[in-house]
C-alpha cells in the first residue's frame, strides 16, 4: 500500500512540475533585467511591470476585454434563465430540444463557427465590435446551460412556483425571489466560468474583428514580436486574473456541494 501511495505521489509531483515550470519560468523572465547566458537570471527588476502598468494601451486593452467579456456573459445569462425557466414549469417535454440546440456551439469547431456568424450577422453588424458579443453569446451558451440547469435540478421549480402564487405573488416576482435565489451558487458558477472562458479567448475574436480592435489576447499576440520580457509580465497578469476567478469558481463550487449534502 505504502509503494502505491509513493508511486501516486510522485507521479502527482512530476505532472505539478510539468505543469508549473512553464509558468513560473515566464514570471522569471518577466523580473529579470536580462536572461539569455546563464541559467538564472543575473537581476531582477519590476521595471517591466512598471512599463506594462503605466501604458494605456493596457488599461484600454483591458477595459475592451472585459467589456466583450461581461456583456455576452449578461445576455447569455437573461436568456438561459428565462428558457430553463419556461421549458422547466410549462414545456418539460422541449428541454432535449432546448438541451440539443444550447450543447451546438460545443461540438462546432472555432473557425467554423466564426465563418457561419460571419455569413449570418455580416449584414447587420458588419465587423462592428457587436459581431464579437452575439458571437461570444453563442459562444458561452453551454457552459451557462449546464450549470444553471444543474442547480434547478436540486430544487421543485414547479412546486416553488404554485407555492408562490397560492401566496399571492405574481409569476414574476416567484421567479425573481425564490427561484432565482435558490440557484444563485450555480449561476455565479456559470457566470465565473463562462467570463474566464471568454476573457483568455483568442480564435474568435481574431478571425471576426482582427486586430483592429485590441483586447489582452490581441495585445499579447502583438507584444510577442515588441518584448519578450513585457509579454512575459503580461502573460503573468493575465494567469494571475485567471487563477483568481477560478479560485471564486472553485469555492462557489464546493460551496454547492455543500448545501447538496446538508439536503
Amino acid at each position: 500500500m505504502k509503494k502505491k501511495m509513493w508511486l501516486h505521489k510522485t507521479i502527482i509531483g512530476v505532472l505539478m512540475i510539468y505543469l508549473l515550470l512553464p509558468i513560473i519560468a515566464t514570471f522569471v523572465y518577466s523580473i529579470a533585467s536580462e536572461w539569455y547566458k546563464t541559467i538564472l537570471p543575473p537581476s531582477y527588476t519590476l521595471n517591466w511591470y512598471k512599463s506594462l502598468f503605466s501604458d494605456t494601451r493596457f488599461w484600454d486593452a483591458m477595459g475592451r476585454s472585459l467589456f466583450v467579456s461581461i456583456v455576452p456573459v449578461i445576455i447569455s445569462l437573461v436568456a438561459i434563465l428565462l428558457a430553463l425557466f419556461v421549458v422547466t414549469v410549462y414545456l418539460p417535454k422541449v428541454e432535449k430540444i432546448l438541451q440539443t440546440i444550447v450543447l451546438l456551439p460545443y461540438v462546432i469547431p472555432g473557425v467554423v463557427l466564426a465563418i457561419a456568424l460571419i455569413k449570418l450577422f455580416s449584414n447587420a453588424f458588419g465587423d462592428s465590435v457587436w459581431l464579437l458579443i452575439f458571437a461570444y453569446t453563442v459562444f458561452i451558451l453551454p457552459f451557462m446551460y449546464q450549470g444553471i440547469r444543474n442547480s434547478l435540478r436540486n430544487i421543485n421549480v414547479k412546486q416553488l412556483v404554485e407555492a408562490c402564487e397560492l401566496l399571492g405573488a405574481t409569476k414574476i416576482k416567484a421567479f425573481t425571489k425564490v427561484v432565482v435565489a435558490n440557484i444563485m451558487p450555480g449561476i455565479k458558477v456559470s457566470v465565473l466560468l463562462s467570463f474566464s472562458t471568454l476573457f483568455g479567448e483568442f480564435t474568435l475574436i481574431n478571425l471576426l474583428i482582427g486586430g483592429r480592435y485590441e483586447t489582452i489576447q490581441i495585445m499579447l499576440y502583438k507584444m510577442l514580436r515588441e518584448s519578450g520580457h513585457i509579454s512575459s509580465a503580461l502573460v503573468t497578469t493575465y494567469f494571475s486574473i485567471i487563477l483568481a476567478i477560478s479560485y471564486i469558481g472553485l469555492n462557489l463550487s464546493k460551496g454547492i456541494q455543500t448545501q447538496k449534502v446538508q439536503r
